[in-house]
């Protein structure tokens, strides 16, 4: 296999990953509390990660620099980020929060005006408009021109959790480490604030080998093995937006999984939100075209 061709496998399996999660998420938060689902997600993918570090010979630098980053870095990954998101996944269905979640792209576009001195460019602001005319008709569930929400509690939660990520990714636009390096170090951070979490507040309980499961395979597949993969294939490719486009296919099979496995019916609202949802992060993905093609 060429290396375009070995990298969109790759990215593909990391795509076909991420679009089971927000069905496991489903099933385990049925019967655990969104921290204990992230405290043992975090934990196996800790272990995964720790392995994967120590096998390319990485186990020195992990442990002796970075550690300044990772201090913050670990605090908003995974700590704040699946703190908020899994309370999304709590409170909504699961495809209102997945389709809500996938606007972190365009917030991080927003965010990089301020941050980083950005120019907003035309087809920014209407990607915007056209992808956040998506999350209000998923919000209000189709009722637009009413301002009440089924929940607005956790529509709150889903859309805080997508500046959380972007923040995350802006802050971290400089950051030197190693992506597996930084994801392990900071799960390091992140684990024992998790562990506190837990302690003083839910405590650990038993909740059967299905919850189980489904946080072993959060950790394994959401935080671990699909972020892998995802590396090999942005690393391999030869211009980044032959994979960026692979995530487009992440929605539709996620909201067809939760329907099949955990049983939700699809929402009129929920189909015509995605569809806006993905046009205005397609509109932005296009605008990038030209300046990629001279990376080819």
């Amino acid at each position: 296999m060429t290396g375009d061709r070995r990298a969109i496998a790759c990215g593909l399996v990391a795509v076909g990953l991420w679009s089971t999660v927000a069905t496991a998420f489903k099933l385990a938060l049925e019967t655990m509390r969104p921290v204990e689902l992230i405290w043992l997600a975090v934990l196996v993918s800790w272990a995964l990660i720790g392995g994967l570090v120590i096998a390319q010979g990485h186990a020195r630098e992990a442990l002796t620099h970075g550690w300044r980053t990772a201090l913050w870095a670990g605090l908003m990954n995974p700590v704040a980020y699946y703190l908020v998101l899994f309370a999304a996944y709590d409170r909504l269905p699961g495809q209102e929060a997945m389709a809500l979640n996938y606007t972190w792209a365009l917030t991080m576009a927003l965010l990089a005006v301020p941050l980083l001195k950005q120019r907003l460019t035309l087809m920014d602001i209407v990607a915007g408009l056209v992808a956040y005319a998506g999350v209000w008709t998923i919000a209000t569930r189709g009722d637009v021109w009413q301002i009440a929400f089924a929940d607005g509690l956790g529509v709150a939660l889903a859309l805080v959790s997508t500046l959380i990520w972007a923040l995350y990714w802006l802050f971290n636009a400089r950051d030197a480490r190693a992506p597996l390096v930084a994801q392990w170090q900071n799960f390091s951070v992140g684990i024992p604030v998790l562990t506190a979490i837990v302690w003083f507040g839910p405590g650990f309980e038993w909740h059967g080998w299905l919850s189980l499961g489904a946080g072993i395979y959060v950790g394994l597949f959401e935080m671990g093995i699909a972020f892998v993969f995802w590396q090999l294939a942005v690393h391999q490719v030869s211009r980044t937006a032959k994979v960026a486009n692979l995530i487009f296919l992440s929605p539709p099979i996620s909201l067809f999984l939760l329907h099949w496995v955990v049983g939700e019916p699809i929402l009129i609202s929920t189909l015509v939100g995605l569809v806006l949802i993905l046009a205005g992060l397609a509109l932005q993905q296009f605008q990038k075209a030209p300046a990629s093609v001279a990376e080819k």
